[in-house]
């Protein structure tokens, strides 16, 4: 198991957008991956799980990956994160 905390620089939080550009890469991979926000972890191949955190801006998550090929989901999914997911107006 492998995990790194991110915090959140997309100005409107994890909204609908980009939770579906995390899950759609998330399915790519064989590992299990979730999202933790305080005391509750989600499943990060789900839409409505990650939508059900309700992560907003400045939020700190925790990637959690766990699986055959862990190393390159938190390297890939954390990098997309910390990117914004996309989005275009990311607060640095």
């Amino acid at each position: 198991m492998v995990s790194k905390k991110i915090v959140i620089r997309i100005p409107a939080g994890l909204h609908l957008r980009p939770i579906s550009v995390l899950c759609n890469r998330a399915i790519d991979y064989k590992s299990n991956i979730s999202i933790k926000l305080e005391e509750k972890t989600v499943n990060a191949k789900s839409v409505l799980g990650v939508l059900s955190a309700c992560v907003k801006y400045e939020d700190e998550i925790e990637l959690i990956c766990e699986g055959p090929d862990e190393e390159e989901a938190l390297e890939v999914l954390s990098d997309m994160i910390q990117k914004g997911l996309g989005d275009e107006f990311i607060k640095k």
